[in-house]
């Protein structure tokens, strides 16, 4: 559908004209009239209409219904759909739930209250001043009350544009912050991976009161692995053990089970010794070609582990020395991340290559952080998602 469909430019000019002194009526409007909104800001036009939503209207005029999706309200209502999920289809089916509503409509909620100008968030002046200062670069930022408390720890990729959105959110912490907040400070990282990890650690240390969900363990899940009977090394996700040193760890279940598909296709891996096939024969994959027979011991276990193996040495760094090398907070810069023996030592900020080349000047550029479960999670989360970071085997 979208291969040749026309760029967002070339159809802008006949929005505005179709849409010049009208309501923009949707099912879900805030969402439609965001992705508008963000289109035109980039085009660099204000665009600005009044909104209508057929999900909140529904839920005043047709009230104990199972689902407010579109889908499910139609069938309900038995509004025909034709070309479900293509955009036609969607918009017709959202004008007859419309006039639908419209008849329902018997005190004129939808004239009178229904209709919204859409309202621009407004800020306190005193939190303007504290937005006006605030860079939009990476880093880690520091909500303080008046008395110079830590209330919120966070990180983001821009500081300036996080901390508006914390003082024109309109949910409950965000209001608790607005009332509380009189400064914020920050400290530029560059990288991403360092703003996560001092995030970690100081909201572990501070304990700000707003910062509740992140002073636990941040993942519940973990790969580990065990040989069977056979002598293959089998693979399994399970809920994080603090007895078992893991080969990486999961914030949820699911997106460990995604890594175990993509791994086993990477390394070609038996879907029944990786948990993902259960079977007391052949996998899948064996069937269709794809495995070479460990499931039923046809593959050596000294070929199959060897390919298990690989794979545990990329993806943990137990006994390992090694620096991570990413962005830094200017250009010429570059951020090091030490790990010594499969412990975290800490990170640190570089100009000259010589100067990580050279292991006494690379222990003084270091700043020590604390090395636990959480540290170990983020870091390899991390280099999970970035393939690209450059890793320096260190030699002893």
């Amino acid at each position: 559908m979208l291969k040749n469909a026309p760029k967002f430019y070339e159809v802008a000019k006949r929005i505005v004209e179709i849409t010049e002194g009208c309501i923009i009526v949707a099912h879900n409007s805030s969402f439609d009239y965001r992705i508008l909104k963000t289109e035109f800001k980039r085009l660099g036009f204000p665009f600005k209409r009044k909104t209508l939503c057929t999900v909140e209207l529904s839920k005043q005029l047709i009230p104990d219904m199972e689902s407010y999706s579109l889908g499910k309200l139609a069938r309900a209502l038995g509004i025909p759909v034709s070309d479900r999920h293509r955009a036609n289809g969607d918009a017709m089916a959202t004008v007859k739930l419309f006039k639908m509503l419209l008849n329902k409509d018997l005190d004129k909620v939808i004239i009178k209250d229904a209709v919204k100008i859409e309202q621009k968030s407004k800020i306190a002046s005193n939190l303007k001043v504290i937005i006006e200062d605030l860079p939009s670069d990476t880093g880690v930022y520091y909500i303080h009350n008046e008395n110079g408390d830590i209330i919120y720890i966070g990180k983001s990729k821009n500081i300036k544009k996080r901390i508006t959105q914390h003082f024109t959110g309109t949910n409950s912490k965000s209001k608790k912050i607005q009332k509380l907040v009189r400064t914020v400070t920050y400290e530029k990282t560059g990288s991403e991976l360092a703003a996560l990890l001092k995030e970690s650690e100081e909201i572990k240390k501070n304990k700000p009161i707003f910062n509740r969900a992140l002073r636990r363990t941040i993942f519940s899940h973990a790969l580990y692995s065990y040989t069977d009977e056979n002598g293959y090394i089998n693979l399994k996700i399970d809920n994080a053990n603090r007895k078992e040193i893991p080969i990486t760890t999961f914030t949820t279940r699911a997106s460990g089970k995604h890594f175990m598909f993509k791994i086993s296709e990477d390394y070609n891996l038996c879907q029944k010794l990786t948990g993902l096939y259960t079977t007391k024969s052949s996998c899948f994959k064996y069937d269709v070609k794809e495995c070479n027979g460990a499931c039923i011991t046809e593959e050596l276990p000294e070929d199959y582990n060897k390919r298990v193996n690989s794979l545990i040495t990329k993806h943990s760094y137990e006994n390992k020395n090694m620096l991570i090398i990413d962005k830094g907070r200017v250009i010429e810069e570059k951020s090091v991340f030490l790990i010594e023996n499969g412990i975290f030592r800490g990170l640190g900020f570089f100009d000259l290559n010589h100067q990580i080349n050279n292991r006494d000047i690379l222990e003084t550029l270091i700043t020590p952080m604390e090395n636990n479960r959480d540290t170990q999670h983020i870091i390899q989360s991390y280099m999970r998602r970035n393939k690209r970071l450059k890793i320096i085997e260190l030699t002893n």
